[in-house]
């Protein structure tokens, strides 16, 4: 939802209509996943994706005609149907795309949730009676945020709300007989921690942003951690302190990444023995075969355990032969995704 939000901002800002169009299954080979969504208005504006391209075209024609109708629509395409070589999924597979006008109320309530930056799950009614189609409600760990279901499907749908978020993962499944909903789970984005605010950090966390993580850099020397080298807009926070004190206000939580890029035992070795220990998903450091040894032998002499060390990825980064510091990044980066994806 995240990649569409600027958008439906400004177009309803304008007063335009929109539609959202959401992958709510996927069989086989698909681009994208259940979750992935489109956001349209009859003027031909576009934002999101539900597949590779293959079957916008068809999916905005269905958007246009249910904000005519002010009806919600279930599409399905797949290799075995003549619909899905008209609209180009000839690669394998299948998906399920439910459109549907999307209103003001619905759109504030998930905006609102995405604000929070906490987990939260969005159940809306996918097949069943037509009157029924698009309702929704959304939970969090708090409870049940905002809903506009009416009558016995409100209890069902809380136990599939809940239960998705609790296990982190979006679902399609029946409610009651005849009538089926899709639960999304939203999680809050992943973060990247960089201590150092080397030249590397620079890029590392441009590029972070493009891939939709938020980005924090520490670093106490104000050569290094200052608005000049990183001003407003360019990263998150900006945290000018000493990482062993910045890293007892920021959360190390599953969805983090820690990278330690200054090459300097008085700051890494710090940072490092708070990250090692948290739960973040990865912890990379910079610096040679020889310099990892070295900081190795330092730590586990500090206390740190062999367990905890050999989460740390060093040298960090993918091998990529990498000689600029984009390159460099990029291969953290890369290497930032694989152990995301792995979790």
């Amino acid at each position: 939802m995240r990649d569409v939000v600027a958008a439906i901002e400004q177009w309803q800002a304008a007063d335009e209509p929109v539609a959202l169009a959401t992958v709510i299954q996927t069989w086989g080979s698909s681009p994208r996943q259940a979750g992935a969504k489109m956001a349209l208005t009859p003027g031909g504006a576009l934002a999101g994706s539900v597949s590779g391209g293959c079957v916008e075209g068809a999916v905005f024609e269905a958007g246009v005609e249910a904000l005519a109708k002010g009806r919600c629509r279930r599409l399905h395409f797949g290799v075995a149907d003549e619909t899905a070589w008209e609209v180009g999924l000839a690669c394998g597979g299948s998906i399920d795309v439910f459109v549907q006008p999307l209103s003001r109320e619905h759109f504030s309530q998930v905006r609102a949730a995405l604000a929070r930056e906490t987990p939260f799950a969005i159940v809306t009614l996918v097949e069943g009676p037509g009157e029924q189609l698009g309702q929704a409600l959304l939970v969090d760990e708090a409870g049940v945020r905002w809903s506009n279901l009416a009558g016995p499907l409100a209890e069902p749908a809380e136990a599939l709300g809940r239960g998705a978020l609790a296990a982190k993962q979006t679902r399609r499944a029946p409610l009651v007989e005849g009538v089926e909903a899709f639960a999304e789970v939203v999680l809050p984005p992943p973060t990247v921690v960089v201590i150092g605010g080397a030249h590397i950090t620079i890029a590392l966390v441009a590029l972070a942003k493009t891939l939709g993580y938020r980005t924090v850099v520490i670093d106490p020397r104000k050569a290094f951690g200052n608005e000049a080298r990183f001003p407003p807009g360019s990263v998150d926070r900006l945290v000018q302190a000493w990482p062993d004190e910045a890293l007892a206000e920021i959360p190390l939580t599953r969805t983090t990444a820690v990278a330690m890029l200054t090459h300097d035992p008085k700051l890494d070795d710090l940072a490092l023995k708070l990250a090692l220990s948290s739960p973040a998903f990865y912890v990379g450091a910079l610096g040679s075969r020889i310099t990892q040894a070295k900081r190795r032998q330092r730590l586990l002499a500090d206390g740190l355990t062999e367990e905890a060390l050999n989460r740390l990825h060093g040298p960090i980064g993918l091998d990529l032969n990498a000689t600029t510091p984009e390159e460099v990044a990029l291969s953290i980066m890369a290497q930032i995704v694989g152990a995301k994806n792995q979790t």
